[in-house]
């Protein structure tokens, strides 16, 4: 078992500070067993609201609720949105000493009233799948290939990792979407899907998508909406600075779990992925997702012109502007789109990451990075 104690750690001090914590992240990404691990040292309560007689027993959330003390933990919540009211009114007892830890598979965007109905009474914490923090940087390759997901990594066979994701992939389009009340039919969510995995790294053009399945580019950015508020798909959006140069103003669309990613375009191990055209975009999608996930309260961005100069991440972080670009490469150099992004923002400095074992500097404001320095990156840069 993968030790997540820096998770762990994060939601007790969230329950302390906030009578409501949400622990949000994908389907099957361990948010129940972190909540059940916080249960064993707590008096609590657990509704699991795909089990019948919980989903019986919260026909009457509030006599359900409302005489609860210590912890109460529902799970899946998403599935039942007008519990949300309910629970605006017993966290706002007085007197109360009860806690609530709700669990989710959507953000509050794409769930309904969420974000009003719990407007600052609750407190959000955001659960991926497994880093190189928690799984040690030297399986790596693992992880790229395979994902993040338990289901997927922690497997021994890769048959194994393929079928699990194959399953996960066929019951978030037929059962997961449909439960949050949104109707569109799985083939059409996984075509969608599908052409996202092609356009990987890449800038959002949805008039290109609209095209390709003959949709509206309202449409599109409704299902990719719905991608991203269900922890599937990342939207990077550009940073501006106010300078003479033209630059990107859309988003970038990246497939946040690789291994997903790689399944979609039917990429079966390292060999076929080594040799397949998106090697370079899936290399840079696992980086960027794992700095996020290191990262989590600093502030992302990527920045490119209209001219070609571009970096793949600006970063901001305790008033300091730094840089990141993801390199496929061992020994990677600088670039004269580099040291326009470290001259047009001013960036204190850029870290090239590559699959190499080496760091070295490049120049003054450059250093290469291998991936396996990413958890120690905070330290790093504070």
């Amino acid at each position: 078992m993968i030790d997540r104690y820096k998770y762990v750690s994060s939601i007790k001090k969230a329950l302390k500070r906030s009578r409501i914590t949400a622990l949000l992240g994908p389907r099957q990404s361990g948010k129940t067993t972190l909540a059940r691990i916080i249960a064993e040292s707590t008096a609590s309560h657990f509704f699991d609201l795909e089990y019948q007689p919980d989903i019986i027993r919260m026909q009457n959330p509030y006599l359900a609720m409302e005489d609860l003390s210590g912890l109460v933990i529902i799970d899946e919540i998403q599935v039942m949105p007008d519990l949300f009211k309910v629970l605006r009114v017993l966290s706002d007892r007085q007197k109360s000493q009860t806690r609530y830890l709700i669990l989710g598979s959507a953000s509050p965007d794409i769930i309904r009233n969420v974000s009003e109905t719990l407007a600052g009474r609750v407190e959000f914490i955001e659960l991926s799948g497994f880093n190189l923090d928690e799984i040690g940087s030297d399986n790596w390759k693992k992880l790229w290939l395979q994902g993040g997901f338990p289901g997927s990594f922690l497997v021994d066979c890769m048959e194994d990792s393929l079928a699990w994701r194959d399953g996960f992939i066929q019951t978030f389009l037929e059962r997961d979407i449909p439960a949050l009340g949104i109707n569109i039919p799985s083939m059409t969510m996984r075509r969608f899907w599908t052409m996202l995995a092609h356009q990987h790294g890449q800038i959002l053009n949805c008039s290109k998508l609209g095209r390709s399945i003959g949709t509206s580019d309202k449409t599109i950015r409704s299902y990719l909406d719905i991608l991203t508020g269900s922890f599937m798909v990342r939207q990077l959006q550009p940073w501006f600075e106010n300078i003479s140069k033209r630059q990107v103003k859309s988003p970038k669309i990246y497939l946040r779990d690789s291994g997903l990613f790689h399944k979609l375009l039917t990429i079966r191990n390292m060999n076929e992925l080594m040799s397949h055209p998106v090697v370079g975009a899936s290399w840079e999608g696992f980086v960027i997702e794992q700095l996020f996930q290191i990262l989590w309260n600093a502030d992302m961005y990527f920045w490119a012109t209209q001219s070609g100069a571009e970096i793949d991440l600006v970063i901001r972080y305790k008033g300091r502007k730094f840089g990141v670009e993801v390199k496929f490469t061992e020994n990677p150099r600088s670039t004269r789109s580099v040291f326009c992004a470290i001259e047009s923002l001013n960036l204190e400095h850029v870290w090239m990451i590559h699959p190499g074992n080496d760091e070295y500097r490049i120049s003054e404001k450059i250093t290469a990075l291998p991936v396996s320095m990413i958890p120690e990156f905070r330290q790093i840069i504070d």
